[in-house]
């Protein structure tokens, strides 16, 4: 007998050592429903510049979406998430999404939420073979994560010694109230085999380093995090290398 079907799966899902929960609910009408956005979210600049994001399903299914939140404990109605399909400016945004070769990013600006409030996000996916939702919790502190640092300059001083500067990522606008620290990576080969050091963290934004060797080219990167603690160091900035001079300079 010809009819209908519908599927309705739940999967409750707990963060190791977090109090966050992910609901992930999935509905079939007629056909598979859509893939349950996998969402990431971030704070790129504390406390006012929030995103969350999460991969275009493939072009054989046309997904719309429906991105609401709300304060746990608050009895108001949820507010809608201002939504941003792939492929529009980034530096429209204010902000930089993860990096995918091979994912287009849905991103959700959440602006203006509170300090030290839980809040519910509802991802909702619908297309013709129905829909998914993924509901998670999250506190602005835990999800902290400053864009990279910004014109990360070396200058040889000697032939061991050198000072690497760098400028605060722009889109962290609140760098007097809520400043930043930082940390150096630096790596070498040696007869192929990669080393690496990381230094800091250091609370203005230029270091000297000493010991190196001349001749050896050592490549360096910086990550900035907020002075406290919250949340996650950003990632690593854009990789500068240089060889160090076996002359005086």
């Amino acid at each position: 007998m010809a009819g209908t079907v519908c599927i309705t799966t739940i999967i409750l899902i707990f963060g190791v050592g977090s109090q966050a929960l992910d609901l992930l609910k999935a509905t079939s009408v007629l056909g598979d429903p859509p893939s349950t956005p996998k969402v990431h979210c971030w704070c790129s600049s504390y406390p006012n510049v929030t995103f969350c994001s999460w991969p275009e399903p493939l072009p054989s299914h046309p997904t719309e979406y429906i991105a609401t939140y709300s304060e746990r404990d608050s009895t108001a109605d949820p507010k809608m998430c201002h939504l941003v399909p792939p492929g529009s400016s980034s530096s429209a945004l204010n902000t930089e999404p993860p990096s995918s070769l091979s994912e287009q990013l849905w991103l959700c600006h959440l602006p203006n939420l509170k300090l030290l409030t839980e809040y519910i996000l509802n991802i909702t996916a619908v297309h013709s073979g129905g829909s998914s939702f993924h509901l998670t919790s999250f506190m602005l502190e835990d999800i902290v994560k400053p864009d990279p640092p910004v014109d990360v300059r070396v200058s040889p001083l000697t032939t061991k010694h050198l000072l690497v500067e760098w400028s605060p990522p722009p889109t962290w606008t609140s760098t007097d109230i809520f400043p930043l620290k930082y940390q150096i990576l630096y790596q070498w080969e040696i007869r192929g085999s990669p080393k690496s050091i990381n230094l800091g963290p250091f609370e203005k934004t230029k270091a000297e380093l000493k010991g190196l060797i001349p001749g050896r080219t050592y490549q360096f990167q910086v990550c900035a995090k907020e002075m406290l603690g919250l949340g996650q160091c950003s990632d690593w900035s854009s990789p500068i290398k240089i060889t160090i001079p076996t002359t005086k300079l």
